[in-house]
Parts: structure tokens; sequence; C-alpha cells
């Protein structure tokens, strides 16, 4: 716990995430990555030098998912929550019949929790991606867009005036994974009938399959985003390449 929540506290600072006063709403699909990183803010609320705000918030896509442990969770760890029921996965899967319902899904998604954040009057949304999401995306950027490109540490919304903040880009994917595990956090199967079958996944088996004949892959990608650096990506305070956590 302490070892996670210092590669926060240092991703964080490093891009100058979190303010004084920040009310700042996490994400929570109910997957490992969202409930570690609701409960990494909350330890690291405990003791960070500037006083913020932290909620849990979760768009119900319509797909019949229970989310009563994730509440039990908040209430352990002291953290309000909110679920916004919407009709989406309905209005994709029943009504249209998309046959590539990824992009329409993620956009009705966006458009519904940037809403929400919004009315409930947050100023940052933290969202789960880690070292591992990172790295992929650079990778599909190349591949399927001919970019080089990824997400920001920090993306200000502009019609929105809401601030994407992701504090988990030090913390590697099985690291979430045997956190998730040890710490025993409610995660939830997700329940889309097309999960598991994205050009996420594709580059995922893609990179672990380079990564058995090219151990440090990653790490040199993630390292070249850094010190290119990608729009946004060089950090502000010290880098060390971020270690594997077992």
């Amino acid at each position: 716990m302490q070892k996670l929540m210092g590669l926060v506290r240092r991703c964080v600072d490093d891009y100058d995430m979190i303010h004084e006063g920040d009310r700042i709403a996490v994400g929570v699909s109910g997957g490992k990555d969202s409930l570690v990183l609701l409960t990494l803010l909350a330890g690291l609320r405990a003791y960070f030098n500037k006083p913020f705000e932290l909620e849990a918030l979760t768009i119900d896509m319509g797909l019949g998912m229970d989310y009563s442990g994730v509440g039990k969770l908040c209430q352990e760890i002291g953290v309000p929550y909110s679920i916004v029921k919407t009709e989406i996965a309905p209005i994709i899967f029943d009504h249209r019949q998309e046959k590539n319902p990824c992009s329409l899904c993620a956009k009705m998604r966006r458009g519904a929790l940037n809403q929400a954040i919004v009315e409930r009057g947050f100023n940052k949304l933290a969202l789960g991606h880690h070292y591992d999401d990172a790295v992929e995306t650079f990778v599909m950027s190349l591949l399927f867009e001919g970019r080089i490109s990824c997400f920001q540490p920090v993306t200000n919304l502009d019609r929105t005036g809401i601030i994407q903040i992701r504090p988990m880009l030090y913390i590697h994917e099985k690291t979430v994974d045997n956190f998730a595990q040890r710490q025993g956090l409610p995660v939830i199967q997700n329940r889309c009938p097309v999960d598991k079958q994205t050009k996420r996944e594709e580059v995922k088996r893609l990179i672990y399959q380079l990564s058995q004949t090219y151990p440090d892959l990653k790490e040199r990608i993630f390292g070249a985003m850094q010190r290119f650096p990608l729009p946004e990506w060089e950090p502000h305070g010290r880098y060390k390449r971020p270690r594997e956590q077992e």
C-alpha cells in the first residue's frame, strides 16, 4: 500500500495533478483499475500536503451489474459514492445493434460522466489508466492511426472546464492486479458482450509477445514518451523509470 501510494504521489507531483481545494471525482467502473485508484487516492488524501475532496462516481450502462460491493468499499474508506443510471447498453446493442460499438459507447459514457461531474461541481476527474495502458495507447496510435501520440497525464477539457488526471501512470498492470487481489477489492466482472474483443486486446497480446524477446520494451517506450517528450509528457519533478512492483 505504501509503495503504491508513493508511486501515485510521485506521479501527482511530477505532473502537478492535485491542488489545494480540488474536488476530485474518481470514475469507478467496478474494474480493478478504477477500484485500485480509488483506494490509493483515499489513502493519499489522509497525508497529502494539499487538502482535496474525493468522491466516487459510476456510470451504470444498463447491463445489470451489481455495484453494492463498490458502495460498501466506499463506506469503509470514507468516500461518498453516486451511481448515474443510463440506458447506454440497450441503446447500442438492442436498438441500434451496432456492429462496432466501442467508439460510440466510449463517447456516450464520456458524455454522461462529464455531465454528472459538472452537475455535482467537481473540477477534476481521476481516471485509472496505468503504465501499461499508456504504452498500449502509444502503440495503437502508431499502428492504427500512423501517429506518434498518447493520452496526456493531465488533460484540460475546454468545453466543460474539467481537468482529467491519471495518477497511476507509474504503476504496472500486474502490480494493479496483485494489489486488487491482496486487498480483496470488490472487482465486478464486465458484462459487456464485446469485452476482450477490442484492438487494445490485440495490441496487449502483441506487446506481450515482443516482450518475450525484448524484456525492457515497455520501459523503453514509456521512457521515450517522457524524454522525447510527447506533448505534456515531460515530468516537472525528477523522473526515474518506474520499476516493476511485485
